[in-house]
């Protein structure tokens, strides 16, 4: 038999924070795989991973950046020659109250 860690009235207790409400047979579910959940964590911290390199993503990723260069920046007029609106030289917003 599996031991429990996790009671009825705990999990009555997290519902109530929740405010959820619950049967009880809906108690008796929860509860069964609250303790299920823990179980199969137990299971994976016994596994033995002294061998193991941590990683921070599964697959060996690597950024590719390109190089940065220099170049003009676009003329004023076309900056604006899509906006719907400009006025002094900035973008016109509407006005959002």
């Amino acid at each position: 038999m599996k031991r429990k860690r996790i009671t009825k009235e705990e999990v009555e207790h997290v519902a109530w924070l929740a405010h959820v409400e619950l049967s009880e047979e809906e108690k008796e579910i929860f509860t069964e795989q609250f303790n299920e959940i823990l179980d199969y964590f137990e299971k994976i911290d016994s596994a033995d991973t002294g061998d193991v390199t941590p990683t921070y993503h599964v697959l060996d990723l690597v950024n590719v950046y390109r190089e940065d260069e220099t170049r003009d920046s676009m003329e004023k007029e076309d900056t604006f020659r899509n906006a719907p609106r400009e006025e002094k030289g900035f973008f016109k917003a509407p006005r959002i109250v």
